[in-house]
């Protein structure tokens, strides 16, 4: 067992929410900021990757374009050159939002023939006729029980929502239930509301809540039926070949520089193994994989942004209030897993009929979602050699599904995965098997929470969220219900602000 390390704060967790927090803390001159890292890499879910020289994601591979009830966001966009406020309003640099064609979705015509569309809700005139006119109906209907939702029930972090009765009563129902009592169920649309909820909860309409579905268009860029707008329900985001991964590691540099007095403040390999709070500090005992060795911490202040049910099982002897408000969130939850694969091409797919290759690219009625082309984001002038990354969100329907997927994700081989992934976008490009040359699988058993009815409503989750005495805080994605990176940075940077405060 090595010498106690100490710092004025520890981090816990180098995501998007520990990055978040050291940024905020360094910048109000707190120097004495150290993070402790599970993985080799930080980035938590917004990792990045290479194959053959060409980066890509492991994880998530956007940022919307945020609004004005962000503004810690976009003050740390502004600081990376990505947007300038003009003449009252923020212009973002046109190289890194996502270039034109954005998304399209293949719709399978017969055995051997199929069709691109541009957007990803599937036109009125591609569909079979018996559903149009029903799919065209509910979709208005939807478009209009969205676009109808009161000016600021939802906005972007959650904590600036109107959080109303109302609301509260969308989140005891699932989006399934609430769809079917307003009769949405022609095929189509269903299997559009379905994949959002998948592609940014990792589970089905039938798992997540009726708030959280609601929440994913009326936080950001509202609904339009089919065909308004030429059919495209595309909206603004900034991404890059490596995905987030080019966000988080600029968040992460200032951790690696050396050329201060006290070398660099990100320690990765560490797995914390047990947290004691005491009255004039907090200790932490910590398992260095590296060096194959028990460490001790010592910090003033401990910040846990790490996921509520790893957090939960940290604590020697929490207090009472603590241990049943982390229990009670952490049950609440459901942690969906997902399968990330990247898929190196030697040279570029023959496309069939329709809306030209896009960045998403996303095949209906599949069991994945689609995949995104690493080379989309660069200004080669011609096609050729590529990484697509394949997205599978393993939610699932249920609590018993979800656990189900997470036993076959770890436990199946490799090459099991690997066939599911080709054989999923060999359904749009026949040609892909023969052009393969090497296929990275990461697998995510826990990678997000899953908003299910009743945690976002949670009274323990706002709790932890706004939990401000003693010396352990919380800062995690986790406390907004659901995850995505603007939550993360939202409350990384709220506990950041808010110690910088006490040592002011």
């Amino acid at each position: 067992m090595s010498g106690k390390h100490h710092a004025s704060v520890l981090i816990v967790g180098a995501g998007m929410a520990g990055l978040a927090c050291a940024r905020a803390l360094m910048q109000a001159g707190i120097d004495d900021v150290q993070v402790l890292e599970l993985e080799d890499e930080p980035g938590g879910n917004s990792r990045s990757h290479t194959m053959k020289g060409m980066a890509c994601p492991l994880g998530a591979h956007y940022l919307p374009v945020p609004d004005e009830k962000n503004p810690e966001l976009l003050q740390w966009l502004h600081e990376l050159q990505l947007c300038r406020f003009e003449h009252g309003r923020w212009v973002f640099d046109e190289r890194y939002l996502c270039h034109s064609p954005q998304e399209r979705v293949y719709l399978p015509l017969g055995p051997d023939e199929g069709h691109w569309f541009e957007g990803l809700l599937p036109p009125i005139e591609a569909l079979a006729r018996e559903q149009q006119t029903d799919t065209k109906n509910q979709a208005a209907l939807f478009a209009k029980l969205v676009n109808s939702q009161a000016a600021g029930a939802f906005a972007i972090p959650t904590t600036r929502s109107a959080f109303s009765p109302e609301l509260q009563q969308l989140d005891a129902l699932t989006f399934g239930d609430w769809l079917n009592r307003h009769g949405i169920h022609a095929p189509a649309l269903r299997w559009y509301l379905d994949y959002c909820c998948r592609d940014d909860y990792g589970a089905s309409c039938n798992m997540v809540s009726a708030w959280a579905g609601l929440h994913y268009f009326a936080s950001r860029h509202g609904f339009r039926a089919p065909n308004e707008n030429d059919g495209h329900d595309a909206h603004a985001v900034l991404t890059w070949p490596e995905g987030n991964g080019w966000l988080s590691q600029r968040l992460a540099a200032p951790l690696r520089d050396t050329s201060g007095s006290g070398g660099a403040r990100l320690h990765s390999a560490r797995t914390v193994l047990e947290v004691m709070e005491n009255r004039h500090d907090v200790d932490v005992r910590v398992w260095n994989d590296k060096r194959q060795a028990v460490e001790l911490w010592s910090a003033a202040h401990l910040v846990l942004a790490t996921p509520l049910f790893i957090t939960q099982r940290l604590f020697r002897n929490p207090a009472p209030a603590l241990a049943s408000a982390l229990q009670e969130a952490a049950g609440l939850a459901a942690q969906a897993p997902w399968l990330v694969a990247n898929v190196q091409l030697k040279a570029a797919l023959v496309d069939r009929p329709g809306a030209p290759p896009s960045w998403d690219n996303v095949v209906y009625g599949s069991p994945g979602l689609g995949y995104v082309d690493a080379m989309h984001q660069t200004t080669r002038p011609h096609p050729g050699p590529t990484v697509l990354t394949s997205y599978w969100a393993l939610g699932g329907d249920n609590l018993t599904a979800l656990r189900n997927h997470r036993t076959e994700l770890l436990q199946q081989p490799w090459k099991f995965w690997s066939a599911q992934v080709v054989n999923d976008l060999s359904q749009a490009h026949p040609d892909l098997p023969g052009k393969v040359e090497r296929i990275d699988l990461m697998r995510y058993g826990h990678a997000m929470s899953v908003p299910r009815p009743g945690l976002r409503s949670s009274s323990a989750l706002a709790a932890l969220a706004t939990a401000s005495s003693g010396r352990v805080h919380f800062a995690h994605s986790d406390l907004s219900g659901y995850s995505i990176l603007e939550e993360a940075f939202f409350h990384g940077h709220r506990v950041g602000l808010s110690l910088a405060k006490r040592h002011s």
